[in-house]
């Protein structure tokens, strides 16, 4: 009886050691950066494992733009999740760390300006009243929606938006403000978008901004604002909301932005990765649409996998964002058109 037992936890041991070593064998991709990007990622993420019956694991995580590039100039992740172009000094940290990279361009993404679906003064505002509400000077002395427009109501302006380390930051700033990472900071920031619909959502007298995707999937909690982009705009007097037709034809002016992920040479040279990237690209014309992004045109993609093909390392940014950069224009960059 006793050596029954200890066969039986002899072969219970020995099945559980097996089963961690196979566990441990696993080959695992981690992907981190971008908020923005995060809902594309997940859901490729999914499906790619899902296709691979287990034999891959992909961890995805939000760490924003900014962090998630700390990480990867770290050699920490294989692929960066980035809602902006890789930056100068983000450039010249790979560099000394020796890292390379493949820099992919995956969809495009509206930020949008939201408000409390309660508030009845807004429909529209101008790129000159954000800038009102959002530049440092703000701090201090814009506290009111009437400070910003004297029609607008005498109440207490909340508002909530983007982290430092969010490429969303970044570009919004820079679209709006006209610098990057020049904002006020008495403002709620999170990296995590949901924190920012939820926070809206709640408050009457509370504006803020989040990726087009957000606010698709909470239309009934916010209420999205059009915008009169200026003189720079292809309508420069009209009030344009954010949308796919909007965001392809250029007239969401100026928060539209390509999206991207960036994929470390190094890491390309796994088989699992170079798998996943493979997978990423031939499934983003059917999958980005479906998670409420605008995807790139067919032979968009194309190029790009001649880019990972041809392991084409480099960025065609030169360390900055650009702003207002149509789909046509990016495509030209990539060598698609």
């Amino acid at each position: 009886m006793l050596t029954n037992l200890v066969a039986a936890l002899s072969l219970i041991v020995g099945v559980s050691v097996s089963l961690s070593v196979a566990q441990a064998q696993v080959p695992v991709i981690k992907i981190d950066g971008s908020s923005t990007v995060f809902p594309i990622t997940e859901a490729m993420a999914e499906e790619f494992q899902t296709a691979q019956r287990g034999k891959v694991r992909v961890t995805v995580g939000i760490s924003g733009t900014g962090g998630g590039f700390k990480k990867f100039c770290r050699g920490e992740i294989d692929v960066q999740d980035a809602s902006r172009p890789i930056q100068t000094s983000e450039l010249e940290a790979c560099r000394k760390a020796g890292i390379k990279f493949l820099e992919l361009p995956i969809a495009y993404d509206a930020t949008a300006v939201v408000v409390n679906p309660k508030n009845t003064w807004i429909k529209s505002m101008t790129v000159a009243e954000l800038k009102k509400m959002w530049e440092p000077a703000a701090q201090g002395k814009v506290g009111k929606w009437s400070d910003v427009n004297p029609a607008w109501p005498k109440e207490n302006l909340k508002l909530y938006g983007a982290g430092s380390d969010s490429g969303t930051f970044d570009y919004f700033t820079e679209a709006i403000v006209g610098k990057s990472k020049s904002s006020r900071g008495d403002y709620t920031a999170s990296e995590d978008d949901n924190t920012l619909v939820t926070g809206v959502s709640n408050d009457l007298y509370a504006l803020g901004y989040v990726p087009l995707a957000y606010y698709e999937e909470n239309r009934a909690k916010l209420k999205v604002v059009a915008i009169v982009g200026g003189d720079k705009a292809p309508k420069k007097n009209e009030a344009v909301l954010p949308g796919r037709e909007t965001v392809e034809n250029g007239t969401y002016f100026p928060l539209s932005r390509p999206i991207f992920i960036y994929v470390s040479e190094k890491s390309m040279a796994k088989a699992e990765v170079k798998d996943f990237v493979n997978f990423y690209l031939s499934k983003s014309f059917e999958i980005v649409p479906q998670v409420k992004y605008v995807p790139l045109p067919a032979k968009a993609y194309d190029a790009v996998k001649e880019h990972v093909k041809k392991n084409k390392v480099g960025t065609v940014f030169g360390g900055h964002s650009e702003i207002g950069l149509k789909i046509e224009e990016l495509m030209k960059r990539e060598g698609s058109l």
